[in-house]
C-alpha cells in the first residue's frame, strides 16, 4: 500500500541490486578528449564521460521485474503471446484499437508523417522535438511551432488563439500534435485545460490530434501536482484522460516506457492504421513485433506500469527539484518551475553578452564537460538552427540511475562553471550535415 512520506527528504523507492563502475578523468584528459570530439558532445565515448545527463532516453535502469519479464519473451515471428501482453497493456492505458509496436519513438513519427503528410502541409505543434521536425520535413511538411508562454504551472501549453489562426487558413493541416512534456521549451508540462482546447478547436475543423507522449507518466503527474481538481486523482487516470483527447499517439518507451529500445504507434483510426501496418511491414518488421524482439515487449508492457507509480513519480519529481534548487543556488539561471525529467539552464540568460550564433548553450554545456566530466546536451541554436526560440542545457536525469551524491556532483561542477562565467569562449561551426546537425557537427572554439 503506498503511503504519504512523513519525512522531508524523499528518498529514492528502490534498492540496487547490480552496479556499474563509472569512469573519473582528470581535467587535462578532458581538455583533450573534446578537442578530439570537435566539441560535440555525442562523440564523446562514454567511457570518458562520469555523469552522463545526455538524455533520459533509453537510458534508465530496469526494475527486477523488467529483467524476470525478458525470459518470458515469446520470439515467434507474428502474434506472439508478448505482443498479446504489450498490446493488452497499451489498450489499458491509451483506449485506442490499433497498436503498433516500433524499434523506437523516431519510428513511429516517420511512419505517421509518412502515411499522413504530403508536401507543404502544415503541422502544428506545442513545439516539435528535434527528431520530430526532422521526420516531418523529411516528407515535405512544415513543422509549425505555437508554444504559449507565460503560464506559471504548465509552460508546455499551446497558443489557443494562434491554432485557430491556422485551422482556420488556406493551407492543408492533416493533424495537429502535442509534445508531452513540452521538451524544447524546458520540460514543461501541458495541462488537460489546454489539451480539451486543443480537441475542441481540431474538432471544429475536423483535424485529427495526435500526441507525442514520450513522457505521458511525467506530464499526468504533474497535472496531479499543479492542476486544480485531479489531486485525487491517479496518474494512471490521468493519462488515460490526456490519452482519451487524442485521436493517436506516437510514443518513444525509452523514456516513460523505462526501457532501453521501443517504440509505440496506435490510433483508433482504422483508415490510418491501414497506412500504418503497411509502412510498419516495410521497414519495421510483422506488425506484432515492429522491429523489436519479444522480450522488449515484455519489458515494455512492465515499464508502461511502473513508470505510472505514484512513489516512483514522487521521487523522480524531488529529484529534479533538489538539482533545479542546487544550480540556482550555484548561480546558473534556470527555466522554472523545473519539470519532471531535466532541469534547463538558461544560456542566454548566464552569457547575455554571447549571440546565438556563438552558440551560447553548446559553451555551457562544453564547460559542464570539461570541468566535471558531466555531459548534458543543448537545445538552442545548434540543435534547431534558425528555429530556436531558446538557448537551453538541458540536464536530464536517466530514470532509476543516478544516486542524491551523484546529482551533488553535478551541482558542484556547476557551481565551478559558473563561477568563471566571464571567461567561456563562443564555437563555430566548422562542418555539419543537412539534418539533425547537433549529432554529428564539429565545432570550434571562438
Amino acid at each position: 500500500m503506498s503511503v504519504e512520506v512523513p519525512f522531508r527528504t524523499i528518498i529514492e523507492p528502490f534498492r540496487i541490486k547490480a552496479v556499474e563502475p563509472i569512469p573519473l578523468t582528470t581535467r587535462a584528459e578532458r581538455e583533450s578528449l573534446l578537442d578530439r570530439a570537435g566539441y560535440n558532445l555525442f562523440k564523446l565515448h562514454a567511457e570518458h564521460v562520469t555523469i552522463d545527463l545526455l538524455t533520459d532516453s533509453g537510458t534508465g535502469a530496469m526494475s527486477d521485474r523488467q529483467w524476470a519479464a525478458l525470459l518470458a519473451g515469446d520470439e515467434s515471428y507474428a502474434g506472439s503471446r508478448s505482443y498479446d501482453h504489450f498490446e493488452t497493456t497499451v489498450k489499458r492505458l491509451t483506449g485506442f484499437e490499433h497498436v503498433f509496436p516500433t524499434h523506437q519513438g523516431r519510428a513511429a513519427e516517420r511512419i505517421l508523417f509518412e502515411a499522413v503528410v504530403k508536401p507543404g502541409d502544415v503541422v502544428p505543434n506545442n513545439t516539435h522535438f528535434d527528431t520530430t521536425r526532422a521526420n516531418l520535413e523529411h516528407v515535405g511538411g512544415v513543422a509549425l511551432d505555437l508554444p504559449r508562454s507565460g503560464h506559471p504551472h504548465f509552460g508546455g501549453n499551446m497558443d489557443l488563439e494562434r491554432l485557430g489562426q491556422v485551422l482556420a487558413g488556406d493551407r492543408p493541416v492533416p493533424l495537429v500534435m502535442m509534445t508531452l512534456t513540452n521538451n524544447a521549451v524546458g520540460g514543461q508540462p501541458v495541462s488537460l485545460e489546454n489539451l480539451r482546447a486543443v480537441r475542441a478547436l481540431c474538432d471544429r475543423h475536423q483535424v485529427p490530434l495526435f500526441v507525442d507522449a514520450a513522457r505521458f507518466a511525467e506530464n499526468a503527474w504533474l497535472i496531479k501536482r499543479r492542476e486544480p481538481g485531479y489531486q485525487d486523482h491517479t496518474p494512471e487516470q490521468i493519462a488515460r484522460e490526456l490519452f482519451g483527447l487524442a485521436d493517436g499517439c506516437t510514443v518513444s518507451a525509452k523514456k516513460d516506457g523505462i526501457v532501453n529500445i521501443g517504440g509505440i504507434l496506435a490510433t483508433h483510426r482504422a483508415d490510418w492504421a491501414r497506412k500504418f501496418e503497411v509502412l510498419l511491414i516495410l521497414s519495421e518488421g510483422f506488425p506484432t513485433y515492429g522491429g523489436l524482439a519479444g522480450r522488449d515487449l515484455e519489458a515494455m508492457a512492465v515499464g508502461l506500469i511502473e513508470a505510472l507509480d505514484p512513489d516512483y513519480l514522487r521521487y523522480r519529481e524531488a529529484t529534479v527539484a533538489y538539482l533545479a534548487r542546487g544550480l540556482e543556488k550555484a548561480g546558473l539561471p534556470i527555466v522554472t518551475p523545473p519539470g519532471g525529467h531535466a532541469v534547463f539552464v538558461d544560456a542566454a540568460r548566464a552569457l547575455p553578452k554571447m549571440p546565438k550564433s556563438q552558440l551560447p548553450a553548446q559553451a555551457i554545456a562544453i564547460e559542464l564537460y570539461r570541468e566535471g566530466g558531466v555531459r548534458t546536451v543543448e537545445v538552442g541554436t545548434l540543435m534547431f538552427g534558425a528555429a530556436a526560440q531558446h538557448e537551453l542545457v538541458r540536464i536530464a536525469l536517466p530514470r532509476r540511475v543516478y544516486t542524491a551524491s551523484h546529482v551533488d556532483w553535478v551541482i558542484e561542477t556547476a557551481e565551478r562553471v559558473a563561477a568563471r562565467l566571464g571567461a567561456i569562449p563562443g564555437y563555430r561551426i566548422v562542418e555539419e550535415p543537412p539534418l539533425l546537425r547537433h549529432f554529428t557537427a564539429k565545432l570550434q572554439p571562438l
